[in-house]
C-alpha cells in the first residue's frame, strides 16, 4: 500500500472541484491523515493555511480545517496567498505542516492541496505515500478526544509579513525608481501582495489580472496567457512586464519591445549574475528534461554544470539539496532560490532580474537574452481513459523519433502529472526537422490514443 499513490500526483492532490479526489470528503480524510502524521511534538501543533483564489477554495478549506481540528491540530488561516508564502510562514510561525489550496496554472474549474513539512519543503514521495495509507484507513479512534480538538484562527498580518520577506531578498541599497512595471497576477493568489511589494520599492505599477472573482483565475491571464502580459507592455510603453500564474510560483518576464523571456533565460541571467556577485554556491545549476540545450552550452561555457531532473519543481529542489546547489528552475518559469526560498518563487525571482536591470542601467531585452535558444517545439496531446505512455507502441515511437534525431537533438515523450496530457517536445539545431517530426511523433501517437 505504502508504494501506491492513489491521491498525490507531481504536485500534491489536484482535479476538478467536487469531483474526485478533489471532494470534500478526501480534503477532510487528507486533514486528518496528514494531522495524525504530523503530531509528534508533545506541545500544540499548528498547521499554516492559504489558498488562491477559486471559488471552490473555500469549500476546500472549510473541509481541511475541520480534518486538522478533528485530529488535534490548531489552523492558522492567512487567506489568498503564494504558494511559497505559505512555505515561508509555515517556517516563520514554526508550525507543523503547511497547506497551499491551489491548482496553480490550471482553469478555475480544478483545484489542488500542497503539503509542506515543518522545513517549509514539499513533502517527499515517501511521507506522501504514508500519507495516504493513513488516508485509506479507518481513523476513527486514532482522533482527537474532544478536550484536544483544536482551534482555527486568522493570522492578519500575513500578507505584510511576506511583502517584507520579499524585500528582503532584493540586493540592499537598490530601488526601483523610475520603472514603469506591468504587472500581471493572473487573477491569483497575489493580486494583493505582489503589486504592494514593488510599489513599496519605488516602481509604477500597471496592474493586470488583479481583480478576481472566483472564476477568472488564469483566463486569459498570466504565466500560461504571455500574450497579453506582451501586449501590455507594448500599449503602456513599460520598462518590463511580469507575469505570474494562479498561485503565483513561477514567472515569465516581457522585454520593453513585449518579447517573452522564459524561465531558461531567467535562470541563465541570475546564474551569470550570482556568479560574478560571489553568491553562485557550487558550479552546478539544476533544471528539468525540458529546458533548452542553448541553456547547457551557455552554462557550460561559463565553467558551470546544467543538471536535469524529471519535470517538477520538486524534482529540482531535491537535487538542489543533494549538490548544495542555490539556482534551479524549469522552462515554464519555476525558478527555485534557496538562499531566499524553499520553493519556487516567482515575485522573488522576478525581483532578480530587475536589480541585474538597476545595476547594469541596462534594458530589459539587454539583459534577459543570455543565450540564443535551440529551435524547441513542445505539443500537448490531450487523451481519454489509460495513460498511453504505459503502451508498448510509445517505446517504437520513442526509438523510431530517436532514430530520426541520430543524436543531433532531444525528444521528451511524457505525461502531464496534473492533466491528461502527453506532452511531446523536440529540440535541435534544424528547426524545419524539429516542427516536422514534432507532428510526426503526433500523428503517431494520435493514432494509439
Amino acid at each position: 500500500m505504502a508504494n501506491q499513490r492513489v491521491f498525490f500526483g507531481t504536485d500534491g492532490i489536484r482535479g476538478q472541484a467536487n469531483t474526485s479526489p478533489m471532494t470534500v470528503e478526501v480534503a477532510q480524510k487528507l486533514g486528518q491523515a496528514a494531522g495524525l502524521y504530523f503530531k509528534h511534538r508533545q506541545n500544540r501543533h499548528t498547521v499554516v493555511l492559504g489558498k488562491d483564489t477559486r471559488l471552490s477554495g473555500y469549500m476546500i478549506e472549510c473541509a481541511l480545517v475541520a480534518g486538522f481540528l478533528s485530529a488535534g491540530m490548531d489552523v492558522t488561516l492567512v487567506g489568498p496567498l503564494p504558494t511559497p508564502a505559505i512555505a515561508f510562514l509555515t517556517r516563520s510561525l514554526r508550525a507543523d505542516i503547511g497547506v497551499m489550496i491551489s491548482a496553480s496554472h490550471n482553469p478555475f474549474t480544478d483545484n489542488g492541496i500542497k503539503l509542506f513539512g515543518p522545513d517549509g519543503f514539499k513533502l517527499s514521495d515517501a511521507a506522501e505515500s504514508e500519507i495516504e495509507s493513513l488516508m485509506t484507513d479507518d481513523l476513527t479512534s486514532s482522533l482527537a478526544p474532544p478536550s484536544e480538538i483544536g482551534r482555527a484562527s486568522r493570522l492578519n498580518d500575513a500578507a505584510g509579513r511576506y511583502i517584507e520577506f520579499v524585500k528582503a531578498s532584493f540586493p540592499r541599497g537598490l530601488r526601483l525608481d523610475g520603472l514603469k512595471i506591468v504587472l500581471d497576477c493572473a487573477h491569483g493568489s497575489a493580486y494583493r501582495v505582489a503589486p504592494e511589494a514593488l510599489w513599496e520599492l519605488g516602481a509604477e505599477i500597471i496592474r493586470v489580472g488583479c481583480e478576481p472573482d472566483g472564476v477568472n483565475i488564469n483566463h486569459n491571464v498570466g504565466s500560461t496567457h504571455p500574450q497579453t502580459v506582451c501586449d501590455a507592455v507594448k500599449k503602456h510603453k513599460a520598462d518590463i512586464g511580469i507575469a505570474l500564474d494562479g498561485d503565483a510560483d513561477r514567472v515569465l518576464i516581457a522585454d520593453e519591445n513585449g518579447e517573452l523571456i522564459d524561465g531558461d533565460q531567467i535562470l541563465a541571467l541570475i546564474a551569470r549574475s550570482w556568479q560574478k556577485r560571489g553568491q553562485l554556491r557550487g558550479q552546478e545549476i539544476v533544471a528539468t528534461v525540458m529546458s533548452n540545450m542553448g541553456l547547457a552550452k551557455y552554462l557550460e561555457d561559463m565553467g558551470l554544470t546544467l543538471f536535469r531532473t524529471a519535470v517538477g519543481d520538486r524534482y529540482v529542489v531535491e537535487r538542489m539539496r543533494q549538490a548544495s546547489a542555490n539556482i534551479g528552475g524549469e522552462q515554464s518559469g519555476h525558478v527555485v532560490l534557496s538562499d531566499y526560498s524553499t520553493t519556487g518563487d516567482g515575485l522573488v525571482a522576478a525581483l532578480q532580474v530587475l536589480a541585474v536591470m538597476i545595476e547594469s542601467k541596462k534594458t530589459a531585452s539587454e539583459v534577459c537574452n543570455v543565450f540564443k535558444p535551440y529551435p524547441q517545439m513542445l505539443k500537448n496531446l490531450r487523451y481519454s481513459g489509460p495513460n498511453p505512455m504505459n503502451k508498448p507502441e510509445m517505446k517504437e515511437i520513442n526509438q523510431w523519433a530517436n532514430e530520426q534525431l541520430d543524436g543531433q537533438g532531444r525528444l521528451v515523450l511524457r505525461a502531464s502529472g496534473t492533466e491528461p496530457l502527453i506532452r511531446v517536445m523536440i529540440e535541435a539545431e534544424d528547426e524545419n526537422l524539429v516542427q516536422t517530426l514534432v507532428q510526426q511523433v503526433c500523428d503517431k501517437i494520435s493514432k494509439i490514443t
